[in-house]
């Protein structure tokens, strides 16, 4: 069966709006990753524990671990473009409040508001780039989306020690609410308001149609599983990346350039899954060596068997590079299994809503682990059971696909 058909195209069709959606994605997603160079200036600076830096680092992700489907149907019923900026808007203040906190709790709080703004950015993105491209390019274009949160994560993690280092933790945050207005006003200008009521475009269903639509069906269920078990040892592993190698002595310089080529590799398999899928691949032989690889390099890079640091640190890029197959082919697979054209996002907002609870209780649950260990030789058990039943729900998504397409929807 074919997939559903994209939302009315905004008009004038802009060349380059594709591109500037998945900009203001990597933009968004900025305000994940930033925090992962700061973990060890905010524990000198307001006393993090380990654990509260775990949740610190997953907060972000309680409104779409909490909300995600909510807010996909209310980006479903504002438009695209609208939730976009009102998302980045949303970031941006929260993000300039949070550098001028004085305590935790006060940050734990603009870290939530701040998932609430990047749900609103990111969950009608994918509809949008598919819908500003050409039919021949969407599978593609999904890749590269797919690879907006690692492309995010390395430039955190690349520019975040320098930002710190010079002028403190409070500057990074200010620096990326200043980045996040300068984002708004270039979708603003490069993405047009679309043109309601054209022929052909779906009409808007109520909220509570399209929820009860996206939770009667199977496939969008399935996409969650995975993308939470995939979400859940991917943040864990590289959000603690620059901890666990200052533990070890790894100097200052070489830490960020280690820790953002590991986020960085994850792109590599976003666009390399986006390439193979446009080639007729199917999600079965993406999904399986995703999960395979990341389950079996996890227990590599951390387990403690004597293997050299060259050793660990390829496990780590193989874990990040493989792991990159997995977002790309369920960004393509919750828009062909969306209930209709009226719930992509909505749709788009549950499978968020999966990988937001990955994110959010991955890291504390990896930080638990090393704390009750003294160390991160067991991280791998963790992983290995996120990998083991990502596996089992890619299983149960692939036959759901081969019963769309041949018609058993």
């Amino acid at each position: 069966m074919a997939p559903p058909a994209p939302p009315a195209r905004p008009t004038p069709l802009h060349p380059h709006a594709a591109g500037v959606v998945i900009a203001v994605g990597v933009c968004a997603a900025l305000h994940v990753g930033k925090l992962a160079p700061a973990v060890t200036a905010l524990q000198a600076a307001l006393g993090l524990t380990l654990v509260q830096a775990g949740f610190l680092l997953s907060l972000v992700q309680g409104a779409g671990m909490l909300l995600g489907l909510v807010l996909g149907g209310l980006a479903d019923g504002l438009g695209a473009r609208r939730s976009m900026l009102l998302g980045l808007l949303v970031l941006a203040a929260a993000s300039a409040v949070g550098g001028s906190v004085a305590g935790v709790p006060a940050l734990m709080a603009c870290r939530l508001a701040e998932g609430f703004g990047f749900l609103l950015v990111v969950l009608p993105a994918p509809g949008l780039v598919r819908a500003l491209v050409p039919p021949a390019r969407a599978t593609a274009m999904l890749g590269l989306w797919g690879a907006y949160m690692p492309l995010a994560t390395a430039l955190a993690l690349l520019l975040g020690p320098l930002c710190i280092a010079t002028l403190g933790w409070r500057a990074w945050w200010w620096a990326l609410a200043l980045l996040t207005l300068a984002a708004a006003a270039l979708l603003q200008r490069a993405v047009p308001a679309p043109t309601h009521g054209t022929a052909g475009g779906p009409q808007r269903l109520p909220l509570a149609l399209r929820l009860r639509l996206t939770l009667g069906a199977p496939g969008p269920w399935w996409v969650a599983l995975c993308f939470a078990m995939y979400s859940a040892q991917w943040l864990a592993v590289i959000g603690f990346l620059p901890a666990i190698y200052t533990q070890a002595g790894v100097p200052t310089a070489a830490l960020g350039a280690l820790t953002a080529l590991a986020a960085a590799s994850n792109i590599v398999g976003n666009v390399a899954a986006g390439r193979l899928q446009e080639r007729g691949v199917g999600p079965g032989r993406l999904l399986g060596p995703g999960f395979g690889v990341m389950g079996g390099a996890a227990a590599l890079a951390f387990a403690d068997l004597g293997l050299p640091p060259w050793a660990r640190y390829a496990a780590v890029l193989a874990f990040s590079g493989f792991g990159g197959f997995i977002p790309a082919t369920l960004f393509a697979q919750a828009l062909r299994v969306a209930p209709g054209p009226q719930a992509v996002a909505t749709t788009v907002g549950w499978v968020q809503q999966g990988s937001a609870l990955g994110q959010f209780a991955g890291p504390p649950l990896v930080a638990w682990v090393a704390s009750q260990a003294g160390g991160w030789q067991h991280t791998g058990l963790a992983t290995a059971a996120f990998a083991l039943a990502g596996l089992a729900g890619s299983v149960l998504l692939v036959r759901h696909v081969q019963a769309l397409g041949s018609g058993g929807r």
